[in-house]
């Protein structure tokens, strides 16, 4: 599980995919959402806008990340 901080009150999930260095574009993470790739507190996620806050937690391809 890796910890990523935000410096605001929520970030978008596509933008969280970003900064966490899951994806290199935002084109890239379009994609990998919209392939219901993407698990937000344990639910598939198709919302690139998803605001997430600290304590969410976000999978992909196994890998654990968490909101702080």
């Amino acid at each position: 599980m890796k910890n990523i901080s935000i410096n605001s009150d929520y970030i978008k999930l596509d933008q969280f995919l970003k900064l966490a260095d899951i994806v290199m574009s935002g084109g890239e993470a379009k994609v990998v959402i919209m392939s219901e790739e993407v698990l937000v507190n344990g639910q598939t996620c198709t919302q690139r806008g998803k605001k997430l806050r600290t304590g969410d937690t976000v999978e992909y391809k196994g890998q654990q990340y968490v909101v702080k």
